[in-house]
């Protein structure tokens, strides 16, 4: 393998796909892409021993990737790694510049931002409202003296690309995160590819499909801190899961809610979003599961076994109904 072969590896949301567009404008480089559905973060496996070139990390777990990221850095790569979920797995090593905020108001779009001080902030706007950052979003888009109308239009080309990005396997997707970013190759600014681009508009309209399908939709259960939707398995069921968690929590300030999607096989792939991050954090939720893990406001388990789900259920309640100061560990939610 050529000491010269890089890779970029990013989440396939609008966070991984905007900060890595944001990196690219900056420093182009030819590198494989090495990406998948939102909750594939297990990536940087994918990324062959022998790498001694350049790899660029964005948007997906230290935690989830510890054991790979040493792997590759002992093997001779040079990592940038842009994060803001969990990193409690983090070292420091001479080839690896980390940079990792866990604040449940950041972005990797926005870390991205703050490296390249604000060059192509319009981006980082639109992945802040993709990852449901609202007010942070809309704080950046102030700096950068954007009126209402290119909010606004940030805001929906933020919100459909994370859409895009929710399913059991790319199969599931409308795009595959690679040909969507390809697809952003050449904008400079996210105002021409909305203008001009056809894959945008066939992504906006299901989009709208989708997003109507939700109409009337009940909980499956109300827990008093928030509440539990189960939704079938089915590809517009997993690809709306994600605008359907955000839209709850958008909706009922400081409410807790659970999307869970029935999967083939008869698990179930989780979505939570918390209405009090700092003192009953997503992450520390769904990591009393296995395959649980995240960031403070949202996060997920990618696997829960049916059997699970009444055990899910009474932690759900019990966890955000116990005062700041007393969360459980997952020996007293067992």
């Amino acid at each position: 393998m050529s000491a010269a072969h890089h890779y970029d590896v990013f989440n396939g949301d609008a966070d991984g796909i905007f900060a890595l567009h944001q990196m690219r404008l900056h420093t182009p480089l030819q590198a494989e892409l090495v990406t998948g559905v939102k909750r594939e973060v297990e990536l940087l496996r994918r990324v062959p021993d022998g790498c001694r070139g350049q790899v660029l990390v964005l948007d997906i777990s230290l935690d989830s990737n510890s054991a790979a990221l040493q792997r590759l850095l002992d093997g001779g790569a040079e990592v940038d790694y842009f994060d803001h979920h969990s990193a409690d797995r983090a070292f420091d090593h001479p080839r690896l510049r980390l940079h990792c905020d866990d604040a449940p108001d950041v972005c990797t779009s926005i870390l991205v931002d703050r490296h390249l001080q604000g060059r192509h902030r319009p981006w980082a706007v639109a992945a802040a409202f993709g990852d449901n950052l609202a007010e942070a979003a809309c704080r950046l888009a102030r700096r950068s003296g954007l009126d209402s109308a290119a909010v606004e239009a940030l805001a929906q080309l933020g919100q459909v690309f994370n859409y895009n990005a929710y399913g059991e396997s790319v199969q599931d997707l409308h795009v595959a995160p690679a040909a969507l970013y390809r697809a952003l190759a050449g904008h400079e600014q996210p105002f021409g590819f909305i203008a001009d681009s056809e894959l945008y508009r066939a992504l906006c309209a299901g989009y709208r499909d989708d997003c109507a399908r939700l109409q009337g939709l009940r909980p499956h259960a109300e827990l008093g801190a928030g509440a539990v939707y189960i939704l079938p398995a089915s590809a517009w069921a997993r690809r709306v899961s994600g605008v359907l968690a955000n839209r709850l929590a958008a909706q009922h300030h400081g409410a807790s809610f659970a999307v869970l999607n029935e999967r083939d096989d008869g698990s179930y792939l989780v979505s939570v979003r918390s209405g009090a991050p700092l003192t009953h954090s997503a992450n520390g939720f769904c990591q009393q599961f296995d395959t649980g893990g995240g960031r403070k406001g949202a996060a997920g388990i990618n696997r829960l076994p049916a059997a699970e789900l009444d055990r899910f259920m009474d932690s759900f309640r019990r966890y955000y109904t116990a005062p700041p100061a007393g969360q459980l560990t997952k020996e007293e939610t067992a």
